[in-house]
């Protein structure tokens, strides 16, 4: 057999690996729990989406069956049963600000994205770069010229 610091290091090694082993099981274990859990949390909305679809569409069958014409002239005139479901007036008054502000979430998440937040560095990086060549370019066009004056005000008239 091997000697005692092998045996207790082979020891040591089999037993860091059980560990492991024991930890990867938990993990996945705990996983398919919350796998599991989610599937369940999934379907009730489901079911609450459903009923609630279901009760909107009975709502709103009930609004077009019992709608009225109404002429101007009879806005000051109170109507019995003509009175507004709390669901159409909470869907009318927080539904078109709810949608913009989902939306207006949705833009700025998409653009402080660090795709889009790369791509825009790389277009500024790119427009300095073409900034500074032009004002070489201009500068070294500006002393060209001002040195082709001097010379010409240097050279004796060849007249």
């Amino acid at each position: 057999m091997g000697t005692p610091v092998w045996t207790a290091a082979a020891l040591v090694v089999l037993l860091a690996l059980g560990a492991v082993l024991l930890i990867a099981l938990r993990g996945r274990a705990e996983s398919r729990r919350e796998v599991a859990r989610a599937h369940a949390e999934t379907a009730e909305l489901r079911s609450r989406l459903e009923a609630l679809s279901r009760q909107l569409e009975a709502t709103s069958s009930e609004l077009v069956e019992t709608r009225e014409a109404y002429v101007i002239t009879d806005a000051g005139t109170e109507r019995p049963g003509t009175d507004v479901p709390d669901q159409v007036v909470l869907s009318a008054t927080l539904g078109e600000p709810l949608v913009k502000a989902v939306a207006f979430g949705h833009g700025l998440r998409r653009a402080l994205s660090p795709e889009s937040r790369n791509r825009i560095w790389f277009e500024m990086r790119r427009e300095v770069r073409a900034a500074r060549k032009r004002r070489r370019r201009a500068t070294k066009a500006f002393v060209h010229e001002a040195r082709a004056a001097e010379r010409a005000e240097q050279q004796p008239d060849a007249a």
